[in-house]
């Protein structure tokens, strides 16, 4: 598909978006700049409502990064451990501990980069951070944001860092934020992964692979 219909298509996406999902942020919770980071990275393959729930215990036992630090690492396995991935999340949960009290002054840098060098923080994370802490324009591609975008026809990418790519060309700057919250919206609501509610959806008019599907019955 040519850049120009990709832009067009883009921006019926985003109006339809914006109809349908007015009021989609974030699902994790939100108090400390910190406490999102770590939740971001207590997210991977599992539910926001399972890191929510986590995380609060975890703060509420190691309410610091000092104190998360200070904790033995048994203890911090024990609580994150419905998490998922327990042992590898426990080793990027104490790295970003220490490199908030030793290395970024106890401030959550407003820089991806500087956010990867942490274990356990790729570049969803990383964006995640940077758009909910300082609201820089960054999109968060997930698994629900990937597919979406793959079955409208953004993309033909399946890999996260190219749907971002792809996804970044052709959606103005300042959407991309929420964007990726709107996405996610319609990925759990209508977009499933299995039986998506085509029929229903607020996209059926122009999405590329629903407009396949139904060529293909006829």
């Amino acid at each position: 598909m040519r850049k120009s219909d990709r832009i067009k298509l883009a921006k019926k996406t985003l109006d339809a978006l914006h109809e349908a999902f007015p009021d989609s942020c974030c699902s994790l919770d939100s108090d400390l700049p910190e406490r999102l980071a770590i939740r971001g990275i207590l997210s991977a393959q599992c539910t926001d409502i399972r890191v929510n729930i986590t995380a609060g215990e975890l703060f509420a036992k190691y309410p610091s990064m000092a104190d998360i630090l200070a904790a033995p690492e048994e203890d911090i396995l024990s609580i994150i451990k419905p998490c998922g991935l327990y042992k590898s999340k426990g080793k990027s949960v104490r790295a970003f501990a220490g490199l908030y009290e030793n290395e970024w002054g106890r401030t959550v840098p407003d820089d991806v980069d500087a956010l990867m060098k942490c274990p356990g923080v790729g570049k969803k994370i990383a964006n995640l951070i940077v758009g909910e802490i300082y609201g820089t324009p960054a999109v968060v591609v997930d698994t629900h944001c990937k597919r979406v975008m793959y079955r409208i026809g953004i993309t033909d990418n399946t890999d996260p860092l190219k749907v971002e790519e792809d996804i970044c060309e052709v959606f103005p700057e300042d959407s991309w934020i929420e964007l990726g919250h709107m996405a996610v919206s319609l990925g759990r609501t209508f977009c499933t992964s299995q039986k998506p509610s085509c029929d229903t959806c607020p996209l059926l008019g122009f999405c590329k692979k629903r407009i396949l599907k139904k060529a293909g019955d006829s």
